[in-house]
């Protein structure tokens, strides 16, 4: 069955990492993969949060988990496009679009991981 909940999240996961993509690179150009950078960053406080809360506040949480954390989340969240549109950036000799690019997605999503982790174990007594 957790298949099942996978599939379910990751469709809807792989959706709407599209449109927030699309929506954040049209407010915000594209310069730089803004829409990578906003669903990384998102993604990951979302999960160090709900995965967190998850374990404190249900006894069998794994369909829950299956659902939301690995799937939707799990494609909402997109390692393997950072690493090619970093690539790209790299390839057009841009490095500091480059290092930027990257130092924001890998910092800021490992800061807003922690801060959800944080956030949900005060929210959830621990």
């Amino acid at each position: 069955m957790n298949i099942l909940y996978i599939g379910i999240g990751g469709f809807f996961g792989a959706v709407s990492r599209f449109v927030v993509s699309k929506i954040t690179m049209n407010i915000f150009g594209n310069l730089i993969p803004y829409g990578t950078i906003a669903v990384n960053i998102l993604g990951s406080f979302l999960l160090g949060f709900l995965f967190t809360l998850s374990v404190i506040k249900m006894s069998d949480g794994a369909a829950f988990r299956a659902l939301v954390c690995i799937g939707f989340l799990g494609s909402f969240t997109t390692f393997s496009t950072f690493s090619l549109e970093a690539v790209n950036i790299l390839e057009e000799n841009s490095y500091v679009l480059f290092f930027i690019y990257a130092a924001t997605n890998v910092i800021i999503s490992l800061i807003t991981a922690f801060l959800g982790v944080y956030i949900a174990r005060l929210w959830g007594g621990l």
